[in-house]
This record gives C-alpha cells, sequence and structure tokens, in this order.
C-alpha cells in the first residue's frame, strides 16, 4: 500500500466515478482502475459497490475512508509544514481556478502577486469547480478561488469580491434600446448557457429562476468565449461575469452589454483552503492582495449605440 492508492481511493469515493477520479489524480482511467484493484485485494476487503449507474462504498469502505483521509491530511501537513518553516514566500503555491474566471482575473492579480512576492513560484490550476474541490480536499493544490457557496467542512474561507453580471446581447436585440435592464424585463427571455459541470451555468440557471427567463434549447456551449461567439453572430442572448468584459478583452462591435438595475444579479467569490494548512496565515495574506482589485473592474456604465464592448 502507498499513498498514491490512497489518493486513487479517496478520489473515487469523491467522485463515484472511475473517469472522474482518475482525470483528478492526472492518470489514465486503467491506471487507477488497476490500482485500486490491488488495494482491495491488498486489505481483502471490497471498498466500492459497483452498482449500474452509480458507486457506493461498503461499510468497510466508508470506514477505511476516513483512515485514507487521514493519512493523506497528515502527509501534505508534513510537506507544508517543510515548505513554511524554509520560507513561506519562495515555496510554491498551487492554486486552483474555475474556467469562466481564471483568464478574466489572473491579468489582474499575477502583477501584484508578483510585485508582492517575488520568490513566490505560483502554480495555476484551471479545472471546474467540483474537480477542485476534490484536488484540494486530497491536496494535490493548496488553495482554490472558487464561486460561493461551497459547503465543505474541511475547508476555511476568505470571501474576496462580489461580481455583477451584465446580460450580452446582439446588436439589434429590442432590449438594446434601454440603458439599463431589470431582472423581471428578462422574463420569457431564452438564454444561452454552458453546458453542465460549469459552475456559470448554475449561476446563470438561478439568475434564469428568478427573472422568469429559460434557457435556449438545443445548444450548450463548452466555454465563455464560444457563449461571446454565439451573442455576435445573433444567435441569442447570454450573461456574463462583469471581469470577463473589462480590458484587456477586446471590444466587439456586434455585442452590446447591459448592465443590471439594482439589485443586479452577481457571484461571490471567496479564496478556500483546507483547515489543516499551516500556510493559512501566508494564503491569507495572498487572498488579501487579490482582494485589492479596483473597483472600476466591477462597474459599467450604461452603454451607447456606439459604444459598444464583449
Amino acid at each position: 500500500m502507498n499513498l498514491r492508492d490512497l489518493r486513487y481511493f479517496v478520489a473515487l469515493a469523491d467522485t463515484r466515478h472511475f473517469g472522474r477520479a482518475a482525470e483528478s489524480c492526472f492518470v489514465s482511467q486503467p491506471t487507477l482502475s488497476t490500482q485500486f484493484k490491488k488495494l482491495e485485494e491488498e486489505l481483502g476487503v471490497a471498498l466500492i459497490e459497483r452498482a449500474p449507474r452509480n458507486i457506493l462504498l461498503t461499510p468497510a469502505g466508508e470506514q477505511i475512508l476516513k483512515h485514507a483521509r487521514q493519512a493523506l491530511a497528515q502527509v501534505s501537513q508534513m510537506h507544508e509544514i517543510a515548505k513554511h518553516i524554509k520560507d513561506p514566500e519562495t515555496a510554491s503555491v498551487r492554486l486552483g481556478i474555475f474556467p469562466t474566471l481564471a483568464p478574466y482575473l489572473l491579468p489582474h492579480v499575477v502583477p501584484k502577486l508578483r510585485k508582492r512576492f517575488p520568490h513566490l513560484e505560483l502554480l495555476l490550476i484551471e479545472e471546474k469547480t467540483e474537480t477542485l474541490i476534490v484536488q484540494l480536499r486530497n491536496g494535490l493544490i493548496d488553495a482554490a478561488i472558487l464561486a460561493e457557496p461551497v459547503n465543505d467542512e474541511y475547508f476555511d474561507a476568505m470571501h474576496l469580491f462580489t461580481e455583477p453580471f451584465v446580460l450580452a446581447l446582439p446588436e439589434k436585440h429590442p432590449l438594446t434600446r434601454q440603458r439599463t435592464l431589470g431582472m423581471g424585463e428578462l422574463e420569457q427571455q431564452h438564454l444561452l448557457l454552458l453546458e453542465d459541470g460549469h459552475c456559470l451555468r448554475d449561476q446563470a440557471l438561478d439568475v434564469c429562476a428568478l427573472s422568469g427567463a429559460g434557457e435556449k434549447e438545443g445548444f450548450r456551449a463548452t466555454s465563455l468565449e464560444t457563449l461571446r461567439q454565439m451573442v455576435a453572430a445573433g444567435v441569442g442572448i447570454t450573461l456574463l461575469p462583469m471581469l470577463a468584459v473589462q480590458p484587456p478583452v477586446p471590444k466587439s462591435p456586434h455585442i452590446r452589454l447591459m448592465p443590471f438595475r439594482d439589485p443586479a444579479p452577481t457571484r461571490r467569490i471567496s479564496l478556500f483552503w483546507r483547515k489543516s494548512s499551516v500556510r493559512a496565515e501566508f494564503l491569507t495574506d495572498i487572498g488579501r492582495q487579490i482582494s485589492e482589485l479596483p473597483k472600476s473592474l466591477f462597474e459599467m456604465r450604461p452603454e451607447s449605440p456606439t459604444d459598444r464592448l464583449a
């Protein structure tokens, strides 16, 4: 038995899916399956029950899982203690961030972090929220920037900022006659949304539920940039996070952006780390740097027909 096998078991218990567990551990599915079978053979008990559409933990698996988590946490903490003692600002920090935020936030915060921590090795991992939570819990990353809520008893969190949404419309859409929108004006509208697995999809669905809007059938985008291009092509409308429409994101003459009147739809972004982390104080310093963004990044004046951004 080795730590790698325990990581595979914990990842499988968290995801309840061999493919997703292998992805979160950065190995192929056959590799994870083979090693997991060897672990069961070594222990002499079945750890999971392979149901047709789900993976269930056996009673033995439930008990052994607790010890596997403790073992991995203790090993991770030993590594963290060693790095922290040497010099917290010269060690590596593995920071996870989800795809609909990473490309738009990082240009604003990476230069700040480099200036404040010139010797820090910042390793950025872009993954969907579900994968980042598993990686953080299992010690594969040190911290993650995620959209709330994240209900996990193993994590501490620091609120970074609240990001408004704007409505992106084709240039000739009827709603472009207005300068701002109320939530109620989305009623009966059908929005282009991302595919399952993106937290932005869940956030947009929440807005749809509150406003009486719905999802445009027959299309789900794989990225925020695909959504942007579909709007520019006149296919439909969508919600975009504010940072995704601010410089250095280029302008587009074919998209109108409409801010919402208060109360505007928003998402709360926070930094999460394990409660057991010995680097909590240093991670808080990093979070403080990220949170000190200019207020102008979260504001948008109403557009005129000749002043259009994407």
